[in-house]
């Protein structure tokens, strides 16, 4: 509320503003009640969503020592012929096992048909997997998005 303007929340149509001196019947007032919320919440509480439930990838940084070079797997026979990746193309396919993961923890935490052990156990072997993925945290370039197993105690 300003001094020349209402503002007013409608259920279907949110916030719109009302001059002083508009001529309209009051139904209820509710004092100091401001009931906005920004774009920019709006927008931040969709993305949290869309990434905790989504199976759509984030963009993950590769650290730059790694971008443009490749990954080459020699096999021991030198009549075999080796294979070159390119290391980005190999570090998305990391990025994505990881969101897949992700997304396989959150279903078996939502699911209302496993027992609260299997839930458990399956969560313990996803923490298995992500700790046998750490080796290829050398290629991330924020350690805030690196995989991280079970910690020893």
């Amino acid at each position: 509320m300003t001094s020349k303007m209402y503002w007013v929340t409608f259920i279907e149509n949110g916030l719109e503003t009302i001059d002083v001196d508009s001529d309209f019947e009051i139904i209820e007032v509710a004092e100091d009640e401001v009931d906005s919320v920004s774009f920019y919440e709006v927008e931040r509480s969709l993305k949290q969503i869309l990434k905790k439930w989504s199976d759509v990838s984030e963009i993950v940084p590769i650290a730059d020592k790694w971008k443009g070079g490749s990954l080459v797997m020699q096999p021991k026979d030198n009549n075999l012929s080796n294979k070159e990746i390119p290391i980005d193309v190999f570090f998305h396919k990391i990025v994505m096992l990881r969101d897949r993961l992700r997304v396989m923890e959150q279903k078996i935490n939502a699911s209302k048909t496993l027992e609260e052990q299997d839930k458990i156990d399956l969560q313990q072997y996803i923490t298995r997997c992500y700790g046998s993925l750490t080796t290829f945290n050398i290629l991330f370039k924020s350690t805030a998005q690196q995989f991280k197993g079970a910690s020893s105690k």
